[in-house]
């Protein structure tokens, strides 16, 4: 039975993270040798075979072929991460290079993209979040434009600069004159509520109308009703930088890259992993399987936002080869995040 975490000895600790710094400067396996010469460890190369054979044993390596070294497995990284990376502290200047970023960005950005695109830059990996669902997120301006007979476009603006576009089946023809009342009202209520709130909201004033003003709350009531229809079932997921990867000297081979675009593509497992994410209140490392379903070399360094100074509303992060450079990539997502939701609390503060 493999041992836990906590049950490692210090000497095997030890051997395994320096396995694990090895792998992820090289990537190549990692041999007694090499880690009696560069590490100066006070134990014989066979002392050392020794404690690389357990830590195999135990689940922590795994032995490419026979006459390798050893290179470290999912359970190696978690270990790795969790007994040295949450006391490292990022750069003073990496951080107020992101809290600048967002900060310079103008009124209306897209808050979360732009963050994807700077953790992109910075780290030379895809970038990947997760918004709130459409139906709980704070909007900026809601409108509604007629298209043909029998549909019109909702164009809905949120908090956080997204813009969404949005089709809708209406019964009868509208004119112009019609929706101007409708905009009119809208302008008065609908800034940092969400589409749920409109709904309720249009609701609560058809009941207490009459005449004309029942008329175009029941408009405003089903046009708002339409804007949200399967809000709650769509995947509000950006990934930026993809590209990136093939400007990397360290890129990995064409079979990693063809599980990258998988994973990119199968946006339903990537949601669901970055929707763990919210259930936290730190940065999340996901390997290999957890990543991809199946055996692979990748892993998702992802944290949450807030919006309101709430529960976390949204998650960035980024997603890369397995040997990423966790000291560095950890602290950063993480003060990403933070400057996400600092960014939300300074674009709510302005517009207050």
């Amino acid at each position: 039975m493999n041992r836990t975490v906590a049950l490692l000895s210090t000497r095997a600790r030890s051997v395994l993270h320096a396995v694990v710094t090895e792998f992820i400067a090289t990537g190549e396996p990692v041999g007694s040798r090499t880690l009696q010469r560069k590490y100066r460890f006070d134990l014989s190369p066979a002392t050392i075979r020794n404690v690389l054979s357990d830590l195999e044993d135990d689940g922590f390596l795994a032995q490419p072929h026979t006459s390798a070294g050893r290179v470290p497995t999912a359970q190696a990284f978690r270990d790795f991460i969790d007994g040295l990376l949450w006391l490292q502290k990022l750069d003073g200047t990496q951080t107020a290079r992101i809290d600048g970023w967002l900060a310079r960005l103008p009124p209306g950005s897209d808050i979360v993209r732009e963050s994807g695109r700077l953790l992109s830059d910075l780290t030379g990996s895809p970038a990947v979040a997760a918004r709130p669902r459409s139906a709980t997120r704070a909007l900026r301006k809601l409108r509604f434009i007629i298209t043909r007979p029998g549909e019109a476009l909702a164009v809905v603006v949120f908090a956080d600069g997204a813009v969404e576009n949005r089709y809708l089946r209406i019964e009868r023809s509208l004119d112009e004159n019609e929706l101007e009342r409708i905009h009119r009202i809208l302008e008065e209520v609908v800034e940092g509520r969400t589409l749920r709130a409109l709904r309720d909201h249009f609701a609560a004033r058809l009941a207490g109308s009459q005449d004309e003003l029942a008329i175009s709350n029941r408009l405003g009531l089903r046009l708002v009703e339409g804007a949200l229809r399967d809000a709650d079932r769509r995947p509000e997921l950006v990934v930026e930088g993809v590209s990136r990867l093939l400007e990397r000297s360290d890129t990995p081979g064409s079979d990693e890259l063809r599980e990258l675009y998988r994973v990119l593509e199968d946006k339903a497992r990537l949601v669901a992993l970055l929707d763990e994410t919210l259930a936290s209140t730190r940065v999340q490392v996901f390997f290999d399987e957890e990543v991809t379903g199946s055996p692979s070399t990748l892993s998702i360094v992802a944290a949450p936002y807030s919006e309101d100074a709430g529960p976390p509303a949204g998650v960035v992060g980024i997603i890369g080869p397995s040997r990423m450079d966790y000291a560095t990539v950890v602290p950063l997502v993480g003060a990403a995040a933070d400057a996400v939701s600092t960014a939300f609390a300074r674009s709510r503060d302005d517009s207050e």
